[in-house]
C-alpha cells in the first residue's frame, strides 16, 4: 500500500491491539475499528477511500490483521477479534511499532511458504498488495455481515418463536420435546426433552432460553441450576452469551450437568444439523450455504 509506512501500520496494529486486550473475550470487528479511530489521528491518505471502493484505514488495518492471525497472534470467528496469549506476549514483548509489524509479516511469509501455491518472496515484499490476503478480506467482510445479518434476525425474533426454535433444534438433534412452556411464567423452565419418545431413558433434559442481549449473570446461572435435579440435564441457551462468572460457575458443578449456549455456538448447531429440520422448522431460520474459494488457506 502505497503512502503507508510499515511503522505507521505497526502503530494502528498496536493500537488495536491494546483496544483488544482490554477485552479478553474479543470485540466485533467494526466496533474495534471504530474505537481504533477514535484513539488515533488519521492522516488525509488514511481518510480516503480506495478506487475500487473500501476506505483506506479500515483496510490497511484488515490487511494488517491477517499477518497477526496467520502468526497465531489472533483469532477471529463470526466477526469477533480476540488476542491470543502469544499475541499478548509480542505485544508485550516488542514495543517498537515497526518491530512489531515486521515480525507479524515474517510470520505470515513463513506460513505462506508452506502452502502448496506458495510463490517465492523477500523479506521486504509488499505483501499487503497481495491478492491472497485481498480475497481473505473480502471474505472476511462479508462473513462479518452475514453473520450481522443472522444475529439481528434472532434477537428480533418473537421470544416464544425462538423458544420453537431451539425445540425445533433439540428434535432435530435426535432429543424427543416433551413440553414447551406456553405464554406467561414458566418458573424458570422453557423446554422439557428426553432421548426416548416415551420418556424412559435417562436424563430428563431441562431447557431455559432467554432471547435478551445482556450476559447472563452468574445469578441466572444458580437460579437454573436450582431447578435441576441430580439426574437432569440443563441447557441454557441465551442470545446474550454468559459472564464469566456464570461460565465458571457452570463449568465448576459436581453434581448438576449444565450446558451453556451462546448465539454463536446456536448458530453452529442449527447449520449442522440443518438437514435434519423440518421444512417448518427450517422457516423460522431459513439458511443458504455460499462458498468461496479461500486463498489464504
Amino acid at each position: 500500500m502505497a503512502d503507508i509506512t510499515r511503522r505507521r501500520t505497526g502503530e494502528l496494529l498496536r493500537g488495536l491491539f491494546a483496544i483488544l486486550l482490554n477485552h479478553p473475550e474479543g470485540l466485533p470487528a467494526r466496533e474495534a475499528l471504530v474505537r481504533l479511530e477514535k484513539n488515533v489521528t488519521l492522516s488525509d491518505y488514511e481518510k480516503g477511500e480506495y478506487d475500487s471502493g473500501g476506505r483506506r484505514f479500515d483496510k490497511i488495518v484488515r490487511f494488517a490483521t491477517v499477518d497477526c492471525v496467520k502468526a497465531g497472534w489472533l483469532l477471529k470467528n463470526k466477526g469477533v477479534w480476540v488476542i491470543t496469549e502469544e499475541g499478548r506476549t509480542a505485544y508485550e514483548k516488542l514495543q517498537d511499532p515497526e518491530a512489531f509489524y515486521r515480525l507479524a509479516v515474517k510470520l505470515y511469509q513463513e506460513w505462506r511458504a508452506t502452502q502448496p501455491d506458495a510463490a517465492p518472496s523477500t523479506p521486504d515484499e509488499p505483501e499487503d498488495n497481495s491478492s491472497g490476503k485481498a480475497a481473505s478480506i473480502t471474505l472476511e467482510e462479508a462473513e462479518e455481515q452475514a453473520w450481522d445479518e443472522i444475529a439481528q434476525y434472532l434477537h428480533h425474533m418473537n421470544p416464544y418463536d425462538f423458544q420453537a426454535l431451539v425445540g425445533d433444534l433439540l428434535r432435530a438433534m435426535g432429543y424427543y420435546v416433551d413440553w414447551e412452556a406456553p405464554p406467561g411464567r414458566d418458573g424458570g423452565l422453557d423446554i422439557l426433552a428426553w432421548p426416548d419418545p416415551l420418556g424412559t431413558k435417562p436424563p430428563r433434559i431441562k431447557v431455559q432460553v432467554k432471547r435478551q442481549t445482556s450476559a447472563v449473570t452468574v445469578e441466572g446461572v444458580r437460579s437454573f441450576l436450582a431447578v435441576l435435579g441430580d439426574e437432569d440435564v440443563g441447557l441454557f441457551v441465551a442470545l446474550g452469551g454468559f459472564t464469566r462468572d456464570a461460565v465458571e460457575t457452570a463449568r465448576n458443578q459436581e453434581r448438576r450437568r449444565l450446558t451453556l449456549i451462546d448465539i454463536r455456538k446456536l448458530h453452529e448447531l442449527w447449520v449442522t444439523y440443518y438437514k435434519n429440520l423440518s421444512d417448518e422448522a427450517r422457516r423460522r431460520m431459513p439458511l443458504r450455504p455460499v462458498y468461496f474459494l479461500s486463498p489464504e488457506g
